[in-house]
């Protein structure tokens, strides 16, 4: 069986029925969450982990280490790293009851238009995550370590608390994963008809600044981790352009398939009303002959 987008649901319910749903949906993803949120309590030492290889790495083998200065600071590290790690896990079905709860109000046609926004979405904050993790954070973070040493006859060691450092990895990934998202919001703005092609194009210069502004904010303050997230950012923003203007060519590819249609069928009416009409004169010079020879008789008689 072929999949099929539904259209509109075009049955009317009073306010008081959207509200129920809109709270069971709300009750559905927290539950979701709650679960997730759970199971990666269960796996925090793992999970947390994985988030301090970079830091591991960047350290000399066998100097890395973390600390904490408050008695309860790693139990609110677990859950802060629990949270965070059940949200990316129930994502996925939270998403889905936003949408359940959106589509009966959409055509098919906006439907299908959203689709490719939906699928998009993770994948671009995936790689900006990846990004951040894989790319990033060792750099910054060995930077960072690069200014320990001996200063004045005084050791300086980095002794990085656990807190601090969970913070800090999770501005980098939501960081970096949200603003991979920028062409998701441009393609949703040009196709809201809000922005067109031809102004992103003519502002490309601000916005060159505004995106090195960005990641002078988000990044660490060494220009490789301000190069690293703006590089791609402008790329992205260069193929937001390409998509957009693919976008505009099949438009105008239907819209000229759908005039030609149309021409189509109003042809062969018009061509019918047009026999009609010679055949109606036809009759009304047959009947006028057939007259003027009754006349003729007549007068003859």
């Amino acid at each position: 069986m072929a999949f099929a987008i539904k259209d509109i649901d075009e049955t009317r319910a009073p306010l008081l029925d959207h509200l129920i749903e809109l709270r069971s949906r709300l009750v559905r993803s927290v539950f979701a969450l709650l679960i997730g949120f759970a199971i990666c309590f269960a796996f925090a030492d793992p999970i947390l982990g994985f988030l301090v290889q970079p830091l591991k790495d960047a350290f000399p083998a066998g100097e890395g280490q973390l600390i904490f200065t408050k008695l309860p600071e790693i139990f609110f590290v677990e859950l802060k790293v629990a949270l965070f790690a059940g949200f990316m896990v129930s994502f996925p079905i939270i998403a889905n009851q936003l949408w359940a709860f959106i589509a009966p109000g959409l055509y098919a046609n906006e439907k299908r238009a959203f689709l490719p926004f939906l699928l998009a979405t993770p994948v671009l904050f995936i790689g900006g995550a990846a990004l951040a993790y894989y790319v990033v954070m060792p750099t910054a973070f060995r930077w960072f370590l690069g200014f320990g040493g001996g200063v004045g006859g005084l050791e300086i060691e980095a002794l990085p608390s656990a807190g601090d450092y969970l913070s800090l990895v999770m501005q980098f990934i939501l960081a970096f994963g949200l603003t991979f998202l920028l062409p998701v919001l441009l393609m949703l703005l040009h196709r809201a008809g809000i922005v067109t092609r031809a102004q992103l194009a003519g502002a490309r210069r601000y916005v060159i600044v505004g995106v090195v502004a960005l990641a002078a904010v988000v990044t660490p303050p060494d220009p490789g981790s301000q190069l690293i997230l703006a590089v791609p950012l402008l790329v992205l923003f260069e193929a937001s352009l390409l998509l957009m203007l693919v976008q505009e060519r099949t438009m105008r590819r239907k819209g000229a398939k759908s005039a030609e249609g149309e021409q189509d069928v109003a042809g062969p009416g018009e061509g019918s009303g047009a026999n009609v009409e010679a055949t109606s004169d036809a009759a009304q010079g047959s009947a006028g002959e057939a007259g003027a020879r009754r006349s003729d008789g007549l007068g003859a008689d």
